[in-house]
């Protein structure tokens, strides 16, 4: 058993012995909410939005994209379970604006090994065999933030089975601050018809 595995276990047998209460909390989110926002590690949305168990649907991948399963998870969220607001939070420093498709496919092509990034860009430290399959995958990569974030409120401000009743707030979160900066356009864009 690896040292991550045992202590991730000893962490889960404390948390069940104060869990208490949190077994009355049901799948519907209390503050009616979800949040779409990207993986990275150094993002705890439930702490920078002041957030506690039960209160919000989190739903994250690698940008925080509007891609095809975040649309399905988000119309679940509000046709099964009644959020009624939703937030799209993208962040400064997101290693999907660093990357390419044609670079993500080529790192894979060469090896599956884990990649470098350098301050010239990802470079592969890894040996082969890697993989074709990486060129079918849409990596939703993107430019910059901003541009993502306003590009994800439209996509799911303009989707068929997203209601104009639901306010689609944008917001790009500071890796170094903390802070949340409003994107004004996308605020505009997902504001509830």
């Amino acid at each position: 058993m690896s040292e991550l595995l045992k202590r991730v276990l000893a962490a889960n047998e404390t948390y069940a012995a104060q869990f208490g209460a949190k077994a009355d909390l049901t799948a519907t989110p209390h503050l009616h909410c979800a949040v779409l926002t990207c993986m990275d590690a150094r993002l705890d949305p439930h702490r920078f939005l002041g957030l506690a168990e039960g209160e919000a649907h989190i739903i994250r991948n690698a940008g925080g994209r509007a891609s095809l399963d975040a649309i399905r998870s988000l119309i679940v969220s509000y046709k099964l379970l009644g959020t009624q607001e939703w937030f799209v939070i993208h962040h400064t420093d997101c290693g999907m604006e660093s990357i390419s498709r044609a670079k993500m496919s080529e790192l894979l092509r060469n090896s599956l090994e884990t990649a470098k990034r350098t301050p010239e860009g990802w470079v592969d430290i890894g040996s082969g065999p890697g993989s074709t399959a990486g060129a079918d995958i849409d990596w939703l990569e993107f430019p910059d933030s901003r541009s993502s974030v306003i590009d994800d409120v439209r996509t799911l401000r303009e989707h068929p089975l997203v209601p104009e009743r639901i306010p689609i707030y944008g917001f790009i979160y500071d890796v170094h601050t903390g802070r949340l900066e409003e994107v004004s356009e996308a605020m505009r864009i997902g504001a509830a018809g």
